[in-house]
C-alpha cells in the first residue's frame, strides 16, 4: 500500500513541470556511518530524475556526492560537477561522473555552482557542506540571489543546526523573516514540494543590482556606458 502511494505521488510530481531546471546539492564526500544517509542521497537523486531536474554538485565520485551524481546520471538527467583542482585526487576515485568543471579554489567553486543553479539543497555533510549552505542563506539575506535554499534533514541530522537558527532568531541576531529563508523537510519528495512553492518573504539588505557581482564572483557586473 505504501509503495503504491509513493508511486502515485511520484507520478503526480512528474506530471507537473518543475520550476527548477538545475538544482545544486551540497553533500559530504564521506558516506556517513549509517545507511540512512546513503539512502537519502539515492532518494534525492531519484526525485530529481522524476521531476526532470539536472544536478549541479561538488564534482566528487565518492561518498554521498558519488551516490547522488551517479543516480541522476543513470536516470537520464545531466550532471555538472564543479571541483577545485587541489581536491581532485581526494574526491574523484576512478572515472568522474557527468561533466566536470575544474576551478582554481573554493570561492570559485561556490560561485560557479551558484551561477549554474536555480535552487540549493544540502544533504548531510561536514564543515564544508554546512559552510556552503550557510553562504547561500547569507547571500539570500543580502539580496545577492533569491533562489530557494533547502535542507534535507535526514533522520534529524540537522535538528541541532535548525535549533541554533531558532536560538539566533529568539535572541535577536536573526530576523524572523530571514529565519524563514531555509526550507527543511525529512524526505526529498516533501522538501522539493516545499521548494516548488517557496516565495521570498524577507527584505534583502541591498537589491541584487547594487552588488558588485564580479567582485563576489557570482556574476558579471554591468558594463559602464
Amino acid at each position: 500500500m505504501g509503495e503504491t502511494t509513493a508511486a502515485a505521488a511520484a507520478a503526480a510530481a512528474a506530471a507537473q513541470p518543475s520550476r527548477f531546471g538545475r538544482i545544486c546539492v551540497f553533500c559530504g564526500s564521506n558516506p556517513g556511518n549509517r545507511a540512512v544517509f546513503g539512502d537519502a542521497a539515492l532518494g534525492l537523486g531519484r526525485e530529481l530524475v522524476v521531476r526532470g531536474i539536472d544536478l549541479v554538485y561538488g564534482g566528487g565520485s565518492v561518498g554521498l556526492m558519488g551516490l547522488i551524481a551517479q543516480t541522476v546520471l543513470d536516470g537520464g538527467c545531466r550532471v555538472l560537477g564543479v571541483i577545485p583542482r587541489a581536491l581532485m585526487p581526494l574526491e574523484i576515485s576512478g572515472a568522474s561522473v557527468g561533466e566536470v568543471k575544474v576551478v582554481t579554489d573554493m570561492h570559485e567553486r561556490k560561485a560557479e555552482m551558484a551561477r549554474q543553479s536555480d535552487a540549493f539543497i544540502a544533504l548531510p555533510g561536514g564543515y564544508g557542506t554546512m559552510e556552503e549552505l550557510l553562504e547561500m542563506i547569507t547571500w539570500s539575506q543580502l539580496g545577492i540571489h533569491d533562489k530557494p535554499v533547502g535542507l534535507l534533514n535526514v533522520d534529524g541530522y540537522y535538528d541541532p543546526l535548525l535549533a541554533l537558527f531558532d536560538k539566533g532568531a529568539a535572541e535577536g541576531f536573526i530576523k524572523q523573516d530571514c529565519r524563514d529563508i531555509i526550507v527543511s523537510a525529512p524526505t526529498a519528495h516533501d522538501l522539493l514540494n516545499k521548494m516548488e512553492h517557496y516565495t521570498r518573504s524577507h527584505k534583502e539588505v541591498a537589491p541584487r543590482t547594487s552588488w558588485e557581482m564580479s567582485e563576489l564572483g557570482f556574476g558579471k557586473a554591468p558594463e559602464e556606458s
